[in-house]
């Protein structure tokens, strides 16, 4: 049970970070380098190390690579986020 509340967590948590994003790239028409380097860092060092939060979770996707950025996506949203992401899903004490 437990298990699929933290499926369920980080699949929020990483749709929030995507649709942030999304809002602040295309809604909003203003992208700053900040988020732009920030999320291209955090995928470039996901991918790089194999960093999978998903796959971690027994969340193995068909499409390589996908858990990768998704946890590159997570790390951009910067340590905090991570921190809080991880706290919930009882990673960390």
């Amino acid at each position: 049970m437990s298990e699929d509340v933290s499926k369920i967590a980080i699949t929020a948590m990483l749709v929030e970070g995507i649709v942030t994003y999304f809002k602040e790239f295309f809604v909003s028409g203003i992208a700053p380098w900040q988020m732009i380097l920030s999320l291209v860092l955090g995928i470039v060092i996901a991918v790089a190390y194999k960093f999978d939060l998903p796959k971690y979770l027994k969340m193995e996707s068909q499409i390589p690579y996908v858990g990768c950025i998704l946890t590159g996506i997570l790390i951009s949203r910067g340590s905090n986020y991570v921190y809080d992401t991880l706290k919930a899903l009882n990673l960390i004490n």
